[in-house]
């Protein structure tokens, strides 16, 4: 679960740095609701928190040109249509530090008929859990959402905005990005 998570927090950081990603979004619909999480801090022996609003995006766009390379224009492209990057990540000294109902009040809210799981994977040995859910208006991509999970650490992934998944699969192994096979396929790739 850590080399998942490494890779998660890695690929989210990025986004946040504006240098790579984006995934679509209704608007500020699809941000969700971690306030909770905040008092699972006290407890944690790490914390990592990302906040990348609309504002800091416009920044990140700025210094993006189409002049410099493709490869920038490709990426200013794709982080356009982003309006959020949301992480909160704990990492726990003992098992025990969080519960259930903090991860349940986080998946009611992806109850609705826009959001739909596409992968779940669970290791009953490990006490591990990785959730990708996408929220998603017709053909367009409105949100990501990942819950990692494990006995000493919870991790919550929360990507704001509107973009095409087919895009973001292009710069897969590109800018620090990992191959996202499971969840984008270029077609006729599969």
């Amino acid at each position: 679960m850590n080399h998942y998570r490494g890779i998660l927090i890695k690929t989210f950081l990025i986004a946040a740095a504006g240098i790579f990603v984006a995934v679509p979004a209704r608007g500020q619909d699809a941000k969700l609701d971690l306030g909770h999480l905040d008092a699972l801090a006290a407890k944690a022996s790490q914390v990592v928190e990302v906040t990348v609003d609309q504002k800091v995006i416009n920044l990140a766009l700025k210094f993006l040109s189409e002049k410099r390379s493709p490869d920038e224009a490709k990426i200013k492209e794709i982080i356009a249509g982003l309006k959020g990057v949301y992480v909160k990540s704990f990492e726990f000294e003992r098992e025990g530090q969080y519960s259930m109902a903090d991860i349940e009040s986080i998946r009611n809210q992806l109850t609705t008929p826009a959001w739909a799981k596409i992968v779940g994977v669970t290791s009953k040995k490990d006490g591990q859990s990785v959730d990708v859910y996408l929220a998603t208006t017709g053909d367009k991509v409105d949100g990501l959402v990942v819950i990692a999970s494990e006995p000493k650490e919870l991790t919550v992934v929360d990507i704001v905005g509107s973009i095409d998944p087919e895009k973001i699969s292009e710069l897969a192994g590109h800018y620090g990005m990992p191959k996202l096979d499971l969840i984008f396929h270029k077609k006729g790739k599969e």
